[in-house]
């Protein structure tokens, strides 16, 4: 995995298609469907960001985000369905070049949830990460009690664990937190794919 392949892949981000979804970045037109979700005191119950106090913060967390995009250092997609509804997020959180590694990280909307949806953009990003990036293994981190983002790893093929993760930090708070992957190889497996 190039670091300057990468980052010229990613800038802008792409927009990306699966099955019931259109991944494309995050808009100012977002904010009214972001702060739905991002709102709910359970949606953030497992990450390490505070509930939006209100649509105001959403805003200007989008305008933060707009400007991450330009310096490259944000990668998120707002996932949206057919009906265009912005439904919650998935996307790279970090890269680990030295090892050809990225980490995935999904939020969605407490209304879509039990649709598989986080785990249809996982696989699309998955995928991207393997086939269009040359990332070598694609991993994932959760809170432990975090069931369905565990879930959602397994439904990806994401079942060698990762060792020796730190924990997560949050209001002073320290949460054990839990790592799977998946290898090229076991992505080509799962697919029936020849390895590249």
């Amino acid at each position: 995995m190039n670091e300057e392949f990468v980052k010229t892949a990613l800038s802008p981000l792409p927009v990306l298609t699966s099955e019931r979804l259109t991944m494309r970045p995050i808009c100012r037109r977002d904010a009214k469907d972001m702060y739905e979700y991002c709102s709910i005191p359970g949606v953030t119950e497992y990450v390490t960001w505070e509930p939006h106090m209100s649509l105001r913060y959403t805003k200007r967390h989008i305008k933060k985000i707009r400007s991450a995009y330009k310096q490259g250092t944000f990668h998120d997609w707002a996932l949206v369905t057919k009906d265009g509804k912005m439904i919650g997020t998935c996307g790279f959180t970090s890269f680990s070049f030295d090892n050809g590694a990225c980490e995935i990280g999904y939020v969605i909307n407490p209304a879509y949830t039990n649709r598989s949806f986080a785990t249809e953009s996982a696989k699309r990003l998955i995928a991207y990460a393997f086939d269009t990036l040359g990332a070598d293994v694609v991993y994932a981190r959760y809170m432990e009690g975090n069931a369905a983002s565990r879930r959602v790893m397994e439904k990806c093929g994401m079942t060698r664990e990762i060792p020796g993760v730190p924990d997560a930090e949050k209001n002073g708070k320290s949460f054990r937190t839990r790592a799977f992957c998946i290898t090229r190889e076991e992505y080509s497996e799962l697919n029936n794919r020849p390895s590249i």
